[in-house]
């Protein structure tokens, strides 16, 4: 479906809203561009001036199963009929036990337990703890370009942008070493960047920072988020695994935006042929309301009564929809077709790159995928400014972008897209890439 901008946009009745945002909400986000919306469905949005945008962000890769999935919404509201919040704290109800039982099946063979809560860093903060309390250790090792959450166990662990640390320290113990980047190698070769990383850790972390036997986790984005959908050469799981296994170390992958199929299977970590010891889900889990989850063996997840707990944690209303959310996902060929459809985006995206010199590098996993602007092909200086022009430009003609990392943007649409809206999407951005002579 094509976009229809009526109203060059904010119009009229999203100017007035904004103005309103801006003298009681907190302004400490940042918003790419003023979009005001009021529904949505499947992958196209509407504005408050009925303006219908196509959306290849998901909701910041929430919306896996497409805005307002008819069986997401019955679900919702056949719930909030009978209980919305029942204090699973203290009062066990069958919704969230049904859903513990669903991720399990979607988990590696052996992660049997689940912690659920409200949002990806509360799935982290749990890992946090529960790594310490199992292994008694107090260090963790996260990587730049990492985003973990803003809450502070989470906040420590995250390393993608100073302002989100900045004045709020002192942080937990933790030590971020370099994530393998082959477009931006920390060596010289783009194919050995996972090798660079294994040296850091063994060669300079454990030999004059910290013991590995006093690093209770290493947390990890399998495919890094935030800073810039970066997919790591396929071994560095693999060497990662190992290294934990040598030195009895947790491994933890944040799946929180990589888990529900983004990269084609469950989760990304499947890709690399890894399984973790713990495992953080958020966003796409809750089909669209806030949920988390921690999930280990009970091996690891045998921490005592009243250790961890949450309030809406388990809560019913967003149960409800994350097992509506995954019996979308548990369809025959869901994955597959996220593999094909991700395979179609990314072949557009590299006929792209053979178009505009702006365009430095292209990658992704399933619907995962990262275009990376430079100013120079050669020196790879990163294109911030023109990444800004292009996603204001893309969103006047009516499709909806994010960035990620120095000068990435991120495409993260609904899995649910098909190839003939992600040829309109593409259309759109070669429009504005050829207008701007890049």
């Amino acid at each position: 479906m094509q976009p229809l901008i009526q109203t060059p946009p904010p119009g009229p009745k999203a100017r007035a809203i904004l103005e309103r945002d801006a003298r009681v909400i907190s302004q400490c986000m940042v918003r790419e561009y003023p979009l005001v919306l009021e529904k949505a469905q499947g992958v196209n949005l509407w504005d408050v001036d009925g303006n219908r945008y196509l959306d290849f962000s998901a909701g910041i890769a929430v919306m896996n199963v497409g805005w307002n999935h008819p069986a997401v919404v019955q679900a919702i509201t056949g719930q909030a009929s009978r209980l919305t919040h029942g204090a699973f704290l203290d009062f066990c109800s069958e919704v969230p036990v049904l859903l513990a039982e669903k991720i399990v099946d979607f988990m590696p063979e052996g992660m049997n337990r689940v912690y659920l809560s409200n949002s990806g860093a509360e799935s982290v903060e749990a890992a946090l703890k529960l790594a310490r309390h199992h292994t008694r250790r107090k260090y963790f090792i996260a990587f730049y370009g990492a985003f973990h959450g803003r809450t502070y166990g989470a906040m420590s662990l995250t390393s993608s942008n100073v302002i989100q640390r900045q004045y709020f320290g002192p942080f937990l113990p933790v030590i971020h070493v370099p994530y393998p980047n082959p477009y931006r190698p920390l060596g010289l070769e783009h194919d050995t960047c996972d090798l660079d990383t294994m040296a850091v850790l063994e060669e300079e972390v454990f030999r004059t920072e910290v013991a590995p036997d006093e690093v209770a986790a290493i947390f990890v984005e399998p495919v890094q988020g935030e800073g810039g959908y970066i997919v790591p050469p396929p071994a560095f799981l693999r060497r990662l695994r190992d290294l934990c296994d040598e030195h009895g170390i947790l491994l933890v992958a944040d799946e929180v935006q990589s888990g529900c199929f983004r990269t084609g299977t469950f989760l990304a970590c499947e890709q690399f042929g890894v399984t973790p010891d713990i495992v953080c889900l958020s966003k796409a889990v809750g089909g669209g309301l806030p949920l988390g989850m921690t999930i280990a063996s009970d091996a690891i997840m045998n921490w005592p009564r009243g250790s961890h707990a949450s309030t809406f944690g388990g809560n019913n209303l967003a149960c409800a929809a994350a097992l509506a959310a995954l019996n979308i996902m548990s369809e025959p060929g869901f994955g597959p077709q996220v593999q094909q459809t991700g395979a179609h985006l990314l072949a557009g995206l590299r006929d792209l790159k053979n178009k505009y010199q702006l365009i430095g590098d292209v990658r992704g996993l399933g619907l995962m995928c990262g275009m990376e602007l430079v100013r120079d092909r050669a020196t790879k200086m990163p294109a911030r400014e023109e990444r800004r022009q292009i996603l204001a430009q893309a969103f006047q003609r009516g499709l909806t972008m994010l960035p990620a990392g120095l000068s990435t943007i991120r495409f993260c649409p609904p899995l649910t897209i098909g190839k003939d809206d992600i040829d309109t999407g593409l259309a759109i951005l070669d429009g504005v890439l050829s207008k701007e002579g890049r």
